[in-house]
């Protein structure tokens, strides 16, 4: 707990939903935090944190290198979690430049600045799951291939890679992180299947299922993420330039996880799903789950909140903000 005691550390995509987690878990344990804002939402999970007034806000864009290395410097930043990335799939299909722009220059310009800083000590970045793309042994492991071929994944893929390529070719203290599907208190990002569902369900509407609910995924508690965060950027001079897996090891169909979330809300036999469609998304990737035994191994590391107890903790959350959200 006095590891990050007065140390300084730079979270992009901290107004963000998993950024705000890890802005939040690092002020509790004693760090100074300098942040990154590109665009001042009104509903972001920075604020309904309450934690504005307690970390430094700095607006701009991570592919801004002259912003990346001046923050660096001028705030002796010693760790930087680089979570920054539009990471909304439906988006990124949409506006795949945009997605390129922020996922990959952006990554890039802030490895240079990292690259060059001599404060930086550790850096962690935020892959995905979603990098794996397709294979059909299961689960994903380290040594899979990354083979994602959407806008989203490909862009999380070069992520993975670019930086792994700034930590075998210099040396910067650099590992990657690849976590399952994060859900928990403070997403607003709607178009996601559990925030979107709990919405719902506490205004009395149906959920809706935007496929055929047959896709299997797995999830994990945003504040065991948070946690695996910081635990490699502890350890980060054991596994410069590795990999890391994070998942709770629960696998679920999106129509089975979408009444499972109807059942813990109470609302078993008044409210049903709405499945969208009748067949299979085309490209759609029908499961995906990973292995987390390297972080289990190395790391000590694993899920400590079942799918269930998130479950309630995140509905018990949106019930109390929910005026905070509309």
């Amino acid at each position: 707990m006095t590891f990050w005691n007065n140390r300084t550390a730079f979270v992009t995509g901290a107004t963000g939903f998993v950024g705000a987690h890890v802005a939040r878990m690092l002020v509790d344990r004693g760090a100074r935090v300098v942040c990154l804002q590109r665009d001042a939402i009104r509903a972001n999970s920075l604020d309904l944190f309450d934690l504005r007034r307690k970390v430094t806000v700095i607006g701009g864009a991570v592919e801004d290198y002259p912003l990346m290395e001046r923050i660096l410097n001028e705030y002796e930043i010693d760790a930087v979690f680089h979570l920054a990335a539009q990471a909304i799939v439906g988006a990124a299909n949409r506006s795949p430049l945009s997605t390129f722009e922020a996922n990959v220059r952006g990554t890039y310009c802030l490895m240079e600045a990292c690259r060059v800083s001599q404060t930086v000590k550790r850096v962690v970045v935020a892959s995905s799951d979603k990098a794996y793309g397709t294979h059909e042994n299961l689960p994903y492991a380290e040594d899979y291939p990354l083979l994602g071929l959407f806008p989203y994944d490909a862009s999380k893929a070069c992520t993975d890679i670019i930086a792994r390529s700034f930590a075998y070719t210099y040396k910067t203290p650099i590992a990657i992180s690849r976590f399952a599907n994060i859900y928990g208190p403070g997403d607003v990002n709607f178009s996601r299947i559990i925030p979107g569902t709990i919405l719902s369900i506490l205004r009395n509407e149906n959920p809706i299922i935007r496929s055929d609910g047959t896709p299997i995924r797995e999830f994990v508690f945003a504040d065991d993420v948070a946690r695996g965060y910081l635990m490699l950027a502890e350890r980060i001079d054991e596994f410069i330039g590795e990999a890391f897996n994070f998942g709770a090891g629960e696998f679920i169909k999106m129509l089975d996880l979408v009444n499972r979330i109807i059942k813990v809300a109470g609302m078993e036999g008044r409210i049903e799903p709405k499945i969208m469609l009748q067949h299979k998304i085309e490209g759609e990737i029908d499961a995906q789950y990973l292995s987390a035994e390297k972080a289990h191994r190395e790391l000590d590391w694993r899920a400590e909140i079942s799918l269930e107890d998130g479950i309630r903790r995140s509905i018990d959350w949106y019930r109390d903000h929910l005026g905070d959200l509309s």
